[in-house]
């Protein structure tokens, strides 16, 4: 069967477009209708949808086979590629397999440590890393697998990316680390969480900005005081300010606020950088409301605009 791949993330970031993409993550099991569903619900909102690789080295669906099942329902996919899991074989093969399938946009990642997961007792491969994943890529677009030997049944055309975090505490090894991605192939960069605006500002105006790359500022929905509270303890480099957290701890309506606070983000990245990563894990329905109060106009009513 052909399968004609969907290229809207691509046109738009070559047109220099403020970039929308979000994030969801495939089935603890083999039932993926929450997964569509909530991917459903952003169609026309967002330029494409992450689907991640193991994240937090937990175990779910293959990040390729719910790719698919999105492209399917005409969602256009980010595939997520950690190199945790599989050895450079591997990662080839399921990087041929996507390209097949019609997936056209990667994620490059490293991937979180085994020991982080539901099972510290795998062994963990890291054959490669990022940077030499996203080699790798840059390879098999040019016709050429790892080894230098050629596809001689075709190559893939790939749109890249890579993860940035401009709240590194080392300046010096973030631009290393950004340079050789780039160098390496990276088309665009998706953010970590974000919580100071002003280092990213920062990082754009002195690092990504001259490199005329991409960068999505990577937006959290904070549900509540609790949940800012936790994060702040375990997601290193990232330090959810105290106003926010008195803001979350005295609403009403700490979720209603979480989605305030998402929005008025939004507004402040499209001051800084060329788009938006949306991460609301389990409220990925709550999307749309955080872009209507962003501002942000659906794909549709950009176009007609």
């Amino acid at each position: 069967m052909k399968r004609y791949p969907l290229t809207q993330f691509k046109t738009a970031l070559h047109r220099g477009e403020f970039l929308v993409t979000a994030e969801v993550a495939p089935p603890k099991g083999t039932n993926p209708a929450h997964m569509v569903e909530m991917a459903e619900k952003l169609k026309h909102r967002v330029h494409a949808v992450n689907i991640t690789d193991g994240s937090r080295a937990v175990m779910r669906m293959s990040s390729m086979v719910s790719a698919l099942l999105l492209l399917e329902q005409g969602i256009e996919p980010v595939y997520q590629v950690a190199c945790r899991d599989r050895n450079a074989i591997g990662l080839q093969a399921d990087l041929l397999g996507a390209h097949a399938l019609g997936i056209r946009n990667v994620l490059a990642l490293t991937g979180d440590p085994v020991k982080a997961g539901d099972h510290p007792k795998a062994k963990p491969v890291f054959d490669v890393e990022s940077v030499r994943l996203l080699q790798m890529i840059t390879k098999l677009n040019s016709g050429f697998d790892w080894t230098d030997h050629a596809l001689t049944d075709g190559a893939t055309d790939l749109l890249v990316g890579a993860a940035v975090d401009p709240q590194s505490g080392s300046w010096s090894g973030l631009q290393r680390r950004f340079d050789r991605k780039l160098e390496a192939g990276a088309q665009f960069f998706q953010s970590q969480l974000i919580s100071d605006f002003d280092r990213l500002e920062k990082f754009m105006a002195e690092i990504a900005r001259p490199a005329g790359k991409p960068v999505l500022a990577g937006i959290f929905l904070l549900k509540s005081a609790k949940n800012a509270r936790f994060i702040n303890r375990a997601v290193p480099g990232v330090q959810i300010p105290e106003h926010i957290i008195d803001r979350l701890e005295a609403a009403s309506d700490p979720l209603a606020e979480g989605v305030a606070i998402a929005a008025e983000q939004v507004q402040m990245a499209k001051e800084i950088c060329q788009g938006v990563h949306l991460m609301a894990v389990k409220r990925e329905d709550l999307i749309p409301q955080i872009l209507d109060r962003a501002g942000i106009k659906s794909l549709a009513q950009a176009v007609l605009a």
